[in-house]
């Protein structure tokens, strides 16, 4: 697996029965997906989990 690398904007459109997520990262690369409508509810539901723990900042 390649090295994580810095988010700069996401961009998101329907194409046909997928949604297409793109990925601008540093450096000028675009990372381009598509997922089905069940997929982007289950990734909105793992992001809200994550914006609601406490995060590790929180246990200091």
């Amino acid at each position: 697996m390649s090295a994580a690398k810095k988010l700069v904007r996401i961009l998101a459109t329907r194409s046909g029965e997928a949604i297409e997520l793109a990925f601008a990262t540093e450096g000028g690369g675009t990372v381009k997906v598509l997922a089905s409508e069940e997929q982007i509810d289950q990734l909105v539901d793992e992001l809200e989990d994550i914006l609601n723990s406490p995060s590790d900042s929180d246990d200091a």
